[in-house]
């Protein structure tokens, strides 16, 4: 089990590809190499508010609505307490996010294998491009070894550059965002006295799995016992787990069939939970 807390990190100010003020406390990362690396954050969105043109990733993000309504399209969002499922390869947006919303943020790899770069490589990246060119509204505009102009999307000039590759997408598997809300879903005995589930999806050929998990006051949670890697976002209340109490917004990673690791509810306590793809 490994443990990140909101309360002991410190915000970062996400990089000038895109337009707008955004920070980031980033929980929990995986491992950079793996088809499942991923980057557990919340953020918060700043004066000014937040834009992004539309665009897609070869990788794919949950978006959990803390605070405010999260726009993903011109007309559609994602309300507040709402679960959005971002796939690879699907185009969404442009965003405009107001200022003052909040979200957690689960950006994976996809089921196509392709993984996720890390936030570092990334940012690191960023920087260096920035010396040879300018990001502006998302796009980076730069003159190549001709001398002509040309505009790229920000994400795919940092990945090319980052992996000396061209940005490859997979087939989509969907057509759209799929946009959850869990209020309209009822909660099921997960199986321990006291414990209760809402699945609300299971994706693609992997088994991506996204839902809440519930413990009543004393109720046990067996964590870490299924095929691959088990991610739970604190929303509330308060647990034991690993010797230590934890509150709200906090992060757990379980390993693959790590468990049963004991996670006890010291009050009533919910989690959004996700398990990533089966490779």
């Amino acid at each position: 089990m490994r443990v990140g807390k909101a309360s002991d990190t410190g915000s970062e100010r996400v990089g000038t590809m895109r337009e707008g003020t955004l920070d980031q406390k980033h929980l929990l990362f995986g491992e950079d190499g793996s088809p499942n690396n991923y980057d557990l954050n919340m953020g918060l969105t700043g004066g000014g508010g937040w834009r992004t043109p539309r665009h897609r990733h070869n990788f794919d993000q949950i978006r959990y609505v803390i605070q405010g309504t999260l726009p993903y399209t011109e007309n559609d969002v994602l309300e507040e307490g709402w679960v959005g499922y971002f796939p690879e390869s699907i185009h969404y947006g442009p965003q405009e996010r107001p200022e003052g919303l909040r979200t957690m943020v689960l950006q994976c790899g996809g089921a196509s294998g392709g993984g996720y770069l890390s936030v570092a490589q990334r940012e690191a990246t960023n920087a260096e491009l920035a010396k040879t060119g300018e990001f502006k509204k998302g796009k980076y505009h730069y003159t190549d070894a001709d001398g002509v102009a040309q505009v790229q999307d920000g994400s795919q000039a940092i990945f090319e550059h980052a992996t000396g590759g061209k940005l490859e997408f997979a087939a989509p598997r969907y057509t759209d965002v799929i946009a959850m809300n869990p209020e309209a879903y009822d909660w099921l005995p997960q199986g321990g006295v006291g414990v209760w589930e809402k699945w609300l999806g299971s994706f693609t050929e992997r088994d991506l799995r996204i839902g809440l998990l519930r413990l009543d006051a004393g109720a046990v949670y067996q964590a870490g016992q299924h095929p691959s890697i088990e991610i739970l976002f604190q929303i509330n209340g308060q647990v034991n787990a690993g010797g230590e109490k934890y509150g709200p917004e906090t992060g757990y990673e379980f390993l693959a069939n790590e468990g049963p690791v004991p996670v006890e509810a010291v009050e009533p306590t919910e989690f959004l939970r996700a398990v990533l793809h089966k490779f």
